[in-house]
């Protein structure tokens, strides 16, 4: 009998163990099968839950980016502003004025928001426009260049901001980088579609239909006034001296005022003053010239609003109105101004009592004394205003001793004019804008004109805007005296209406006996107004 080795039995020993073990195997690879096709549901639902996911994540990440370090502070001419996208589904732009209120413009369509908020008004650069009035005319190149650079200096960190939130966002949520710059750059590819819709849509014309809310919300239409003037000044200048024409020509037609009628040989004296740099004034100016065929201008003061050599370009105009020109400085025009105007054709200034001819009348007057253009109070002003009228006073006794007597004196304050009383018939003044006209203690006639400029750059200070005053004063030729003067007032900035009535001195009304050669006796006036105006600081 063969002998069996000794290894076998543990050789068989294994390969039976083998064996048994293998039906134990396939049952559990076929226990796993029917369990693979629900596996295989679950990668094909990720890809959308994924999708959805980075969208949340791409738009949390940029608009928290925009929260933190979207905003711009872009200088837009004078104001200070601050200029911010935010997400939006019905786009636009929103401008917040506070405490007044906010603007909201139809500008655009598209899922981002444009907020502009005026901060404050820079006292640096709206001094300088002030000081530099003819940086005016280029002003709104200047806002549309500042807008522009603003706009895109906002382009350019929203980018960064969107794209750095929306990274920033990823990496904390997926803790992958490629994840985290997927969410980037899907972040970028958002803003730069919503930039194209944005400027497919841009609607230039939306400013013209404002939306208002808060304080503002009551006041569209004078905002649109002031757009108007604005926008078409050119426009408004034209229809109002043509409403001065077309006015001066109903009123020649239509006249019931037969007491007194100039005859071709009267000389006539358009009065205007406190003009404040209002460049409608000069058209206005022109056509009164034009319609009354007046001979001579006499501008009681304050041409000017802060008497620096940058404004002297405003008073070009004065050599084309068509009559000389006599003016006096107020206390908003410097020796630099007076300067200026000393050196213009057709202009004669007065000062220190210097009296002048021009058209037949002799006139003499003094510069204010004092120099206020920021409106300031000195201590000692109305000493200062006296001591100016009666160096003037001195002056006019002196001229009539001479046998050239003054046929009118020309001041800036009233304050000055009272102290000429009794030295000459008739003395001009302003400063107050609001006219008068009275008779004083010793028969001089005391004129104080309006505002020629309707207060200039203060025209809307008020309640209603200041009306633009002026009067033709009418003169004898052989007497020189004053026969009769023209109130004229026209509506305010934006407004066009126009008023224009006759006065007459109480001896040049029907049955009064003719008047004496020296100052006006006292009396009432038949349509005068008379009063006791006080000197103030306009």
């Amino acid at each position: 009998m063969a002998r069996v080795p000794a290894a076998f039995p543990h050789v068989m020993a294994e390969v039976m163990n083998s064996i048994r073990r293998a039906p134990r195997i396939l049952p559990l690879r076929r226990r796993t099968r029917p369990v693979s096709p629900a596996v295989g549901l679950t990668p094909r639902s990720r890809p959308l839950t994924r999708a959805l996911g980075m969208i949340a994540v791409v738009l949390l990440g940029a608009w928290l980016g925009l929260l933190v370090v979207g905003d711009v502070r872009v200088p837009v001419g004078p104001m200070n502003t601050t200029m911010t996208l935010r997400p939006s589904l019905a786009g636009g732009t929103k401008i917040n004025v506070s405490p007044l209120g906010a603007l909201q413009l139809d500008s655009h369509v598209a899922p981002v928001r444009l907020d502009v908020n005026v901060d404050q008004l820079d006292p640096a650069r709206a001094q300088a426009l002030v000081d530099h009035p003819e940086r005016l005319s280029g002003l709104q190149d200047e806002v549309a260049r500042d807008v522009g650079q603003g706009t895109l200096d906002l382009a350019l960190r929203s980018c960064v901001a969107v794209v750095t939130g929306a990274t920033a966002l990823g990496l904390v949520v997926y803790r992958r980088p490629r994840r985290a710059a997927a969410a980037g750059g899907l972040a970028l590819t958002l803003l730069v579609a919503s930039g194209g819709t944005a400027y497919a849509t841009w609607n230039p014309d939306s400013v013209l239909e404002p939306k208002f809310s808060g304080l503002l919300s009551s006041a569209p239409s004078l905002v649109g006034d002031a757009r108007s003037i604005v926008t078409e000044f050119d426009v408004y200048q034209q229809e109002l001296a043509r409403l001065v024409t077309n006015v001066t020509k109903l009123y020649d037609v239509t006249s019931t005022l037969p007491a007194y009628r100039p005859d071709p040989s009267t000389l006539r004296v358009l009065h205007v003053s406190d003009i404040h740099l209002n460049p409608a004034s000069w058209k206005i100016i022109a056509s009164l010239v034009e319609q009354y065929d007046v001979n001579v201008i006499v501008d009681s003061g304050d041409t000017m609003d802060h008497g620096t050599a940058a404004e002297n370009g405003f008073l070009d105009p004065v050599k084309d109105l068509g009559a000389p020109y006599v003016w006096v400085r107020g206390n908003h025009d410097s020796m630099v101004t007076q300067e200026y105007l000393k050196g213009l054709k057709n202009t004669h200034v007065l000062d220190d009592g210097r009296a002048v001819t021009v058209a037949g009348l002799r006139f003499a007057g003094i510069g204010d004394p004092q120099f206020t253009p920021d409106r300031s109070a000195k201590p000692g002003a109305e000493a200062s205003q006296e001591l100016a009228g009666a160096r003037l006073a001195s002056a006019l006794r002196d001229q009539q001793a001479a046998g050239t007597p003054v046929d009118v004196a020309v001041v800036h304050e009233p304050s000055a004019a009272r102290v000429v009383d009794g030295d000459v018939p008739l003395v001009l003044s302003g400063h107050l804008h609001r006219e008068s006209m009275e008779v004083m203690k010793f028969g001089t006639r005391l004129r104080v004109e309006g505002s020629t400029g309707g207060s200039g750059l203060r025209a809307v200070e008020g309640e209603h805007p200041d009306p633009i005053q002026a009067s033709i004063l009418y003169f004898d030729r052989d007497t020189r005296r004053l026969q009769a003067w023209d109130e004229i007032k026209l509506g305010g900035l934006g407004l066009t209406t126009a008023e224009v009535s006759r006065h007459l001195p109480k001896e040049n009304q029907p049955g009064a006996t003719p008047s004496p050669t020296g100052p006006d006796p006292s009396g009432s006036e038949g349509s005068a107004r008379p009063g006791t105006p006080t000197p103030d600081a306009p």
